[in-house]
């Protein structure tokens, strides 16, 4: 297991807010370059109305985590999405957000690898194959003795069981990756 402090997250602009990179595979990979095989990142969407990057080589997951937002691919009917709710959308769509929010977001190379987003606000045991990155966004937490606090995360390798207890009420969004 590793701990990824606040600090390790790279920090950018985008069209319509800033986005925090908490994990991205290969390490070391540039987001820019587009020849990653996986990113994990929250991203604030600061204006009414903004148009999302066209990533054609990936698949997209995305949640807002605070706030809502409603989406549209391709010029086709808005699909609103409520803190917590999931959605998962081909990048190369051509994809325009409507709304304010704080989200979470998990880049997949297309035929490379497969994954899932999800919320958890309660203790449970994370178990299972896949790399699993785990970032608690409200309150605390511990992780198999290793804790967290606000916007930290930690990285499980793939098979890596570990208990996740809440040490205050909150919540921790957790990306699923497995390799094709």
């Amino acid at each position: 297991m590793k701990f990824i402090p606040k600090d390790a997250f790279q920090v950018s602009t985008w069209s319509g807010g800033r986005t925090v990179q908490i994990a991205i595979s290969p390490e070391g990979a540039a987001y820019a370059d587009r020849e990653f095989l996986w990113r994990v990142s929250s991203a604030t969407v600061e204006l009414d109305e903004s148009d999302f990057t066209a990533l054609p080589d990936y698949n997209r997951w995305i949640l807002p985590l605070s706030g809502s937002m409603s989406l549209s691919h391709n010029g086709g009917p808005m699909v609103s999405l409520a803190p917590h709710e999931a959605h998962f959308f081909d990048g190369a769509d051509a994809t325009r957000c409507r709304g304010r929010c704080t989200d979470f977001n998990l880049m997949l190379r297309k035929g490379r690898c497969d994954g899932r987003i999800f919320v958890l606000t309660e203790d449970t045991f994370l178990s299972g194959e896949g790399i699993k990155i785990l970032c608690c966004f409200s309150g605390s937490a511990a992780l198999s003795g290793l804790s967290l606090k606000e916007g930290e995360a930690a990285r499980l390798e793939d098979g890596e069981n570990s208990q996740l207890h809440f040490t205050s009420p909150g919540a921790a969004a957790v990306a699923v990756i497995s390799q094709l």
